[in-house]
């Protein structure tokens, strides 16, 4: 384990641990807002506690290769959801960190995402 690979772990992990622990901190509104970006109602009371496992693994370093390939998928499939509602040229709020992201979408959460994704690739590798 290089130590720039355990670095890039915690900091996604740290990163799902805030975007988990807000989701759930924001309620009901989380669930509206999530539904509204185009996640299925089924899956969305998961999301948070998912992102709060995956999280806690990479900063504890625990089953951190599972947990970057987790991370890795669970921000790949955010990253198109994220591309396929600005292509169709909506722009709801992202909810990617509950009550601190209500702002509408852009490019901008495409960018952040592909920049975690980079770190959790590093994670996995390294």
């Amino acid at each position: 384990m290089s130590g720039a690979a355990t670095i890039a772990a915690v900091i996604v992990g740290i990163a799902f641990l805030v975007a988990g622990a807000s989701k759930i901190a924001a309620g009901p509104a989380w669930g509206s807002q999530a539904r509204s970006l185009g996640a299925p109602a089924f899956v969305v009371p998961f999301v948070p506690w998912v992102e709060l496992v995956i999280g806690a693994l990479l900063v504890t370093q625990v089953a951190r290769s599972l947990a970057a390939v987790a991370a890795l998928v669970l921000l790949a499939v955010f990253t198109a959801l994220i591309a396929y509602r600005l292509a169709q040229g909506e722009r709801p709020p992202c909810a990617c960190f509950g009550a601190w992201s209500a702002k509408p979408i852009g490019p901008s959460n495409i960018v952040r995402n592909l920049a975690l994704m980079a770190l959790a690739a590093l994670a996995l590798l390294g």
